[in-house]
């Protein structure tokens, strides 16, 4: 679904990625582990359309779509649900979740995926008429994957899900991605500080070290990596 080659990006003249070549499956959960400030935030962000990057090739269903607008990768199946929520405290739940789907002209699919958001996240309908800005920190997270959802994504790339939630608030969270994956089957490229969460939740891996990969395989496979078990899981 996803084909990066030689991807160089970062801030003005500070680059913080350096020649990325990464390749996501369709229909598959591929988690982006590495150190704070290494660029997995930075390489959501270029994929999202958020960031122009300097050189390299960012192919999309085989389309080149390196230099196209966020917009437009919006509009057909590129969502990104960033680190910190940042949903608008003064509008209420469900205006969130209606903003998630600003690029789209289906309104009969817009209330459709909108009962089924509440459906899998009930505790959102619960909520829905209750301002965004008072919500607690997991339901804000949930609120804020839900309004991904509601663009109708065919990737969706999460910044940060467990960041500063309980373990429970986590679990459920992790169960709601595994229900979208099954039954949807949204291809995710999940970012998480919590190394042995995003491993356990995908099939595959990337490791970043200093805005490059250093190493990639299946999940299974990086659980057992004694540096990887030394460097991020305390064993």
């Amino acid at each position: 679904m996803l084909r990066v080659q030689e991807l160089n990006a970062g801030y003005g003249d500070v680059q913080i990625l350096w020649d990325i070549s990464v390749e996501i499956e369709p229909g598959g959960i591929t988690a982006l582990i590495g150190a704070n400030g290494v660029g997995k935030t930075t390489f959501l962000r270029t994929l999202a359309g958020a960031i122009q990057p300097y050189s390299g090739k960012i192919l999309f269903g085989g389309q080149d779509i390196t230099h196209l607008p966020q917009t437009w990768r919006a509009r057909h199946g590129i969502m990104m649900v960033p680190e910190g929520r940042q949903l608008y405290s003064g509008l209420t739940v469900e205006d969130n979740l209606k903003m998630g789907a600003y690029t789209r002209r289906d309104r009969g699919g817009i209330r459709r995926d909108l009962n089924w958001v509440y459906g899998i996240l009930p505790v959102l309908k619960e909520r829905r008429k209750q301002l965004a800005g008072t919500l607690s920190g997991g339901e804000a997270q949930m609120c804020a994957v839900a309004r991904g959802l509601m663009a109708d994504p065919k990737m969706l790339l999460l910044d940060e899900l467990s960041l500063g939630l309980a373990p429970v608030i986590v679990d459920g969270l992790v169960n709601v991605l595994q229900e979208i994956h099954e039954k949807r089957g949204i291809t995710i490229l999940l970012v998480d500080q919590d190394v042995q969460i995003a491993l356990e939740l995908a099939s595959s891996g990337y490791v970043f070290v200093n805005g490059r990969v250093e190493m990639s395989g299946p999940s299974v496979e990086l659980l057992k990596n004694s540096e990887i078990q030394k460097a991020y899981l305390g064993i």
